[in-house]
């Protein structure tokens, strides 16, 4: 089979092409480069000692799509790219709307005319909004959204659910991740964010490394065990796993499948620090900021589904993510700028 992988020079996208490759699939990839680095393709050329087609190109830009389906006779595609910072969308929600939604149904467009109709979504648990319960199920009401990244999330789930209900040879798997952490074992391949972090972990380790005097947790005052927020985080090989279990479900026709992608496990953000100490020995400074408008308490995952149809469960604990995401930024104070 033949994959593109949109979004593939990115952190996910470049852990799952490894696993991909690792399990014989041609991989071809394509990426704007807008909020990843081409040395990522190149690392994992290097992980995998095979070549990475890659094609730079924006999901908006129709006429690159089709030259580039008219040449690689793909069979699926997984479907990262996209904007994906929380603060950022509330900033700039046109910009959300416009590259996240217009750009899949340009791309599912294209596709279609080139008969293309398999595609895994890189969904997420935003789209359970303040969830119903705990843990969450598949079977968890989609909730109301509290910024555009997660709405965009919510409704291309909406939009590719109709496309499939409308014409049954589509097969369409939706992930919905939880909290990817973590970096390969190599420690060549990892998360680069831009300027300042979105997420927890390159946080926690920025400030390890140096480049920060400390991390601010948002909140100390939340309805969980310590104060701070309790979140599932999942380590990114584990993630991108779970992307190749996926694939072996569209070969079998599997029409509309939901998929939550987590450990089952919540840690609060000072059971984060603290394993992040144990794991590699290196203190975090921290303070106590305000809480961040639209985070909630809790939100952990039930994979259960996802292990009994895919086979796929979470193998890595937290002290392997935590020393895995810190050998990666040791290695790479600069990320891909090293």
């Amino acid at each position: 089979m033949k994959i593109l992988v949109t979004g593939g020079a990115g952190y996910i996208g470049s852990h799952t092409v490894v696993e991909l490759q690792n399990e014989g699939y041609d991989v071809v990839v394509i990426d704007n480069l807008s909020n990843s680095c081409e040395k990522s393709i190149e690392r994992v050329e290097k992980i995998t000692g095979k070549k990475v087609p890659f094609y730079k190109c924006d999901i908006l830009d129709r006429e690159k799509l089709s030259e580039i389906m008219d040449k690689e006779n793909f069979d699926a595609c997984i479907h990262f790219a996209g904007l994906k910072a929380v603060g950022e969308s509330v900033q700039k929600p046109w910009e959300y709307y416009e590259n996240n939604i217009a750009g899949t149904l340009t791309l599912v467009d294209v596709m279609r005319k080139h008969n293309v109709k398999n595609i895994i979504f890189s969904s997420s648990a935003t789209i359970y909004g303040d969830p119903a319960f705990i843990p969450i199920t598949e079977e968890c009401p989609k909730g109301v959204c509290t910024n555009p990244y997660g709405w965009t999330k919510s409704m291309l789930e909406q939009v590719l659910t109709d496309i499939q209900k409308a014409d049954p040879e589509w097969n369409v798997i939706l992930l919905r991740y939880f909290n990817p952490i973590g970096a390969h074992k190599s420690g060549t391949i990892g998360e680069n964010p831009n300027g300042i972090p979105n997420n927890l972990m390159p946080y926690i380790t920025q400030t390890a490394v140096g480049k920060r005097d400390h991390l601010t947790i948002f909140g100390n005052d939340y309805d969980t065990h310590d104060g701070t927020g309790v979140r599932d985080y999942i380590h990114v090989v584990d993630l991108a796993r779970g992307h190749v279990k996926a694939l072996a479900k569209i070969k079998e026709k599997a029409g509309l499948k939901i998929y939550n992608l987590g450990t089952g496990t919540g840690y609060s953000v000072l059971d984060i620090v603290k394993n992040f100490e144990e794991a590699t020995g290196v203190k975090v400074p921290y303070e106590i900021g305000p809480r961040r408008p639209g985070d909630i308490a809790t939100c952990y995952a039930s994979a259960k589904k996802a292990y009994d149809e895919l086979g796929w469960k979470a193998e890595y604990g937290i002290k392997e993510m935590c020393a895995d995401s810190w050998n990666w930024q040791k290695n790479n104070p600069n990320g891909y700028e090293d």
